[in-house]
């Protein structure tokens, strides 16, 4: 969320900024809203000093034993001003509040010109696709073929866009997610988090989920009670800190967890409706980290190259993009998406968002720092996947296809699966 006096005072730069990621900002508006809330408190805060000036005198007065009357009554008169403007003030503050939510983040300066995917900027490459001396099928032909994945009965039990998947398949997925888990945690400092998978409405809000993409989320009702499954582990993992002061020197803060996401996908409009590229229900590593606003750019890098690693130790042919800012997530200032080669569409297709925030999501939380010199401010926050076990598995399938329908496994997840290569009828060998 941005700071209001910020985009009056930066007038038609703000403008312009929003103006790179296509969104029509109109600073009247939040000047406005900003005065009104403005003028609330300053008559708030004029009326409370008189209050406090008649009570003193009311007891002044009192204690020389003359008449209090008239005055005791401008004292309630002026309780109930006080207690009417409050309830302005905090109307006021509410719609400034909500005007501000609705804004998303100023794009980074360096985000590449553009108002799409087509403006999208490839940084670097690593490995080369597959010449096959055959014909790739995709993983869904593959993965029905051995067995490992069963669409009809996922859809009997929950409908489209649901997916089960069985024995080495299942084997596979644990497999990937132990094997990121293990390299984040052990490799790369992160701490491992178990989160829950339903939020709350301020937890949606702090993330930049809400109220944007309500549209997209999942929504659960009990009596008074509303819930929401999480679309990411950013958004718990993120809000763990909400409303807190953290001290600069423990700063960054690194945690990762493996949950399943919750998307309706609102939008799609049937695209990779086969497979397992974009479902309604998928799991995934996540990585996030809180850090000082100044080292963030630095630390986004870092992350990258944590996803990147378990690309490389699976042997993945992918490349690296840098997002263009038409093209950003409403709350990043920055994106790195990494897209993995997939054979049957000969293509790169994205596989993990690596997002630099700055101080828009902790403005929202409210998550503050202070340093030992008493300096204080707000965190940045950065998230991104390392990796989507459904997406990975679709490029290990199609990646490492053998011309008989087989699969050889990475070495690198073979300590984890236990088997070497998936058969055509799904059986398993060293």
């Amino acid at each position: 969320m941005h700071d209001a006096r910020t985009l009056v005072e930066l007038g038609p730069e703000s403008v312009r900024r929003l103006a790179r990621r296509g969104y029509p900002f109109a600073p009247d508006a939040v000047e406005k809203s900003l005065s009104q809330r403005n003028a609330a408190i300053k008559a708030t805060d004029d009326l409370r000093a008189e209050s406090k000036k008649v009570a003193a005198e009311v007891g002044r007065l009192g204690r020389a034993g003359a008449d209090t009357a008239e005055l005791k009554e401008r004292a309630r008169a002026l309780k109930e001003a006080i207690r009417t403007l409050e309830a302005e003030q905090e109307q006021s503050a509410s719609q400034l509040r909500d005007l501000l939510l609705t804004i998303p983040n100023f794009p980074s300066d360096d985000a590449p010109d553009g108002d799409s995917a087509e403006f999208d900027v490839e940084l670097r490459k690593h490995g080369s696709p597959q010449a096959f001396s055959f014909t790739p099928k995709d993983h869904v032909t593959l993965g029905e073929a051995m067995g490992i994945f069963d669409f009809p009965r996922a859809a009997k039990l929950s409908g489209s866009r649901f997916s089960i998947s069985r024995g080495p398949g299942a084997v596979l997925e644990r497999a990937l997610a132990t094997f990121f888990l293990n390299t984040h945690t052990a490799r790369h400092g992160y701490q491992e988090v178990s989160v829950p998978y339903l939020v709350n409405r301020a937890t949606m809000t702090g993330t930049g989920q809400l109220p944007k993409f309500e549209d997209d989320l999942f929504a659960t009702a009990l009596a008074d009670r509303e819930l929401f499954l999480v679309p990411t582990a950013e958004v718990p993992l993120t809000n763990l800190h909400a409303e807190e002061i953290l001290a600069t020197e423990d700063l960054p803060y690194a945690y990762t967890p493996w949950t399943p996401c919750f998307r309706s996908e609102a939008g799609s409009y049937g695209r990779d409706t086969r497979g397992i590229l974009r479902l309604h229900q998928f799991s995934k590593v996540e990585l996030v980290r809180i850090v000082a606003p100044e080292n963030s750019r630095a630390e986004l890098d870092l992350m990258v190259g944590h996803a990147e690693t378990c690309l490389k130790e699976l042997g993945l042919a992918y490349r690296v993009v840098a997002l263009a800012a038409g093209d950003l997530g409403f709350s990043a200032a920055f994106t790195y998406d990494i897209e993995v080669w997939l054979p049957s569409q000969n293509t790169y297709r994205e596989i993990s968002s690596c997002s630099d925030t700055g101080t828009f999501q902790a403005r929202r939380a409210g998550i503050r720092t202070k340093s030992a010199d008493g300096a204080r401010g707000y965190a940045a926050t950065l998230n991104g996947s390392a990796l989507p076990i459904g997406r990975t598995m679709a490029a290990v399938l199609e990646q490492f296809q053998q011309q008989d329908g087989s699969v050889v496994i990475p070495e690198a997840l073979r300590p984890y699966t236990g088997f070497g290569k998936i058969a055509p009828d799904g059986a398993t060998t060293p």
